[in-house]
């Protein structure tokens, strides 16, 4: 009786345990599923947020969130951008709709993410919807998921 109590004590131990890092670990991806879905919308919903007035601001916020080629892209592509904006007048109010992960892991993920756009500008004064499907690629760096590659997709 005594060896099947402590048979019965380490087995139970042992079920506790393996339920209790199971817990963990789905809790874990939970959040880092969320964690993902907050850095694509805050990416994608800086990149299609867009001011003439203060464009040099809008650009660094879209870089914060950037890295490898896309952030040098980006960055290599801001002058032109500036000037074109400014010429323009232009003014693009982003809403992320939708956004889903396609794959994650612990390093990386993509995720398709569907905003709209108000955009005015001096061609287009009263202004223009535009609907935006994306493709972003995140990668972990230093604890933070940054945009490493913006697609337009559909």
């Amino acid at each position: 009786m005594p060896a099947t109590l402590a048979v019965a004590t380490v087995a139970t131990t042992a079920l506790s345990g393996w339920l209790c890092v199971e817990v963990y670990e789905q809790r874990a991806a939970a959040d880092r599923r969320q964690d993902v879905l907050a850095a694509a919308r805050q990416s994608a919903l800086n990149f299609t947020s867009l001011d003439y007035r203060h464009y040099d601001r809008d650009s660094r916020n879209v870089l914060k969130s950037a890295t490898g080629d896309f952030r040098k892209q980006f960055a290599a592509q801001t002058g032109e951008l500036t000037k074109l904006v400014a010429a323009n007048k232009s003014v693009s109010q982003g809403q992320v709709l939708e956004a889903g992960i396609v794959r994650s892991d612990e390093k990386s993920a993509r995720v398709l993410v569907v905003a709209d756009s108000k955009v005015t500008n001096t061609a287009a004064p009263e202004g223009q919807a535009r609907t935006y499907r994306l493709q972003l690629d995140l990668v972990l760096e230093r604890g933070r998921w940054l945009t490493s590659d913006v697609e337009f997709v559909g």
